[in-house]
């Protein structure tokens, strides 16, 4: 019945704002934009994270969904992102298997960040 998971969605406030932090703070290309409402950014590997201000939903840290991006140096890019302004509510944080840091888009969403740990 199920296929994949289509899109991971975030709502924003200010798209200009949003934007420019997926864009120039993330480093993320951009896809398709529908009337500057809805803009989609595809993951390498796969995946898509989308963001809107169609739902007219207020942006949370605390509403549930969360998007998590796998990265390759989890130290170095909170330093990097910590360098252009971008809060961190919560860092290194340790399951089993790989590290994790929170951090806040421009809007308020919680984005998390996580590497693997080797693999021993």
């Amino acid at each position: 019945m199920f296929k994949k998971v289509a899109f991971t969605m975030y709502p924003v406030l200010d798209m200009t704002r949003a934007r420019r932090f997926y864009e120039e703070t993330l480093g993320l290309p951009c896809g398709p934009i529908s009337n500057d409402r809805w803009v989609e950014y595809d993951l390498p590997g796969g995946g898509c994270l989308a963001i809107t201000t169609v739902t007219q939903q207020a942006p949370s840290n605390s509403a549930g969904g969360t998007i998590a991006f796998e990265v390759e140096d989890l130290a170095a890019l909170v330093a990097d992102l910590k360098a252009k302004g971008v809060s961190f509510p919560a860092e290194r944080i340790e399951s089993p298997v790989c590290w994790m840091s929170v951090c806040l888009d421009s809007e308020g969403n919680g984005i998390l960040l996580h590497q693997l740990k080797p693999k021993g």
